[in-house]
């Protein structure tokens, strides 16, 4: 891989979003297929003194395994922490504690040359955003009751009392991460309040499924996807969350907003959950983003149009954010 294609992204990654400074701690955590990036950036955080430590792991078999507990060790000793990697190691316990040590984290699972090069990442004003991020995050933060709807039919309600909005800037301060250039806000559902209708019409960038030519329908009770219905894309999701034999596996575990304008549907999970006008609706493990559950993976899935209604408040209509 021509290394030249991946410097101007690597370096926006280091000092854009990583912030990295002289004498800090950086540690890539990378696989097999992914060591290119993990290059990149290594060499672009070398540039601005940091001190680098790269970490190549087998891949994960499943997204949210945990990686190698020499590896999780020295995630709690980072500062800033890059990821690399073919198979998401983000919901996972050593990501929590990295982040709680106070690291800050970029995740870049399944990362390509083509989200390298993206609008998404180098055209984008991060710091232009953080505004709007922050003030959606304070609205899910102060609100009790949240309603999601769509013009496909999506009718899904949960509590979010208590719970703290997650704003991912894609800037991160100490103890926070950001999956680049998937700026987003989320928040995690009460456990066991989400009921109604979830249908997806955007995209699952998981499992090679990426974008949608039919919908899925998920039906929702005290808190868990009871039935999946659809094409092919319902049947290959389905199976997968069957294959492991943990009901927390259809948790409703998160409510994500997209808020990079220049990000577009492309079937890659770190492009597509950025996109304006989408939503994600995040299944399994909550333990990353502030829940209770532990589930063996998290998967995401999209939909277009959204309307996010907080304690009577529209505070989202497809691309407009109105708080």
């Amino acid at each position: 891989m021509n290394t030249v294609l991946l410097a101007p992204g690597a370096t926006k990654l280091v000092e854009v979003n990583g912030r990295v400074e002289p004498g800090e701690r950086v540690l890539i955590v990378t696989d097999y297929s992914m060591v290119a990036f993990a290059e990149a950036v290594a060499a672009a955080a070398s540039a601005r003194g940091a001190e680098v430590v790269t970490c190549v792991i087998e891949p994960r078999k499943r997204h949210g395994e945990e990686p190698p507990a020499p590896v999780a060790a020295a995630m709690r000793e980072a500062n800033v922490i890059y990821t690399p990697v073919s198979v998401s190691i983000t919901h996972t316990r050593a990501m929590r504690a990295a982040l709680d040590a106070g690291a800050r984290a970029i995740a870049m699972t399944a990362y390509t040359v083509d989200l390298m090069r993206s609008a998404a990442l180098l055209m984008t004003d991060f710091e232009a955003q953080a505004d709007v991020c922050r003030r959606l995050g304070d609205a899910f933060t102060r609100g009790s009751a949240l309603r999601l709807a769509s013009p496909r039919g999506t009718d899904l309600r949960f509590s979010i009392a208590g719970r703290r909005a997650n704003v991912m800037t894609n800037i991160p301060g100490p103890g926070e991460l950001s999956p680049v250039p998937d700026i987003e806000v989320n928040v995690v559902p009460v456990t066991g309040t989400a009921e109604g209708t979830l249908i997806i019409d955007a995209s699952i960038p998981y499992l090679r499924i990426g974008v949608l030519d039919e919908p899925v329908v998920c039906a929702v009770e005290e808190g868990f996807i009871v039935r999946i219905e659809g094409g092919r894309a319902a049947r290959m999701l389905d199976e997968s969350l069957r294959s492991y034999g943990d009901r927390n596996c259809y948790n409703v575990a998160e409510l994500g907003v997209g808020l990079n304008p220049n990000a577009r549907l492309t079937g890659e999970m770190l492009e597509d959950e950025g996109v304006m006008g989408t939503i994600h609706v995040g299944i399994g493990t909550s333990h990353m983003l502030g829940g209770e559950v532990v589930a063996p993976t998290h998967f995401d899935l999209l939909m277009w149009d959204p309307t996010i209604d907080v304690d009577g408040e529209v505070v989202q209509q497809g691309r407009e954010i109105l708080v």
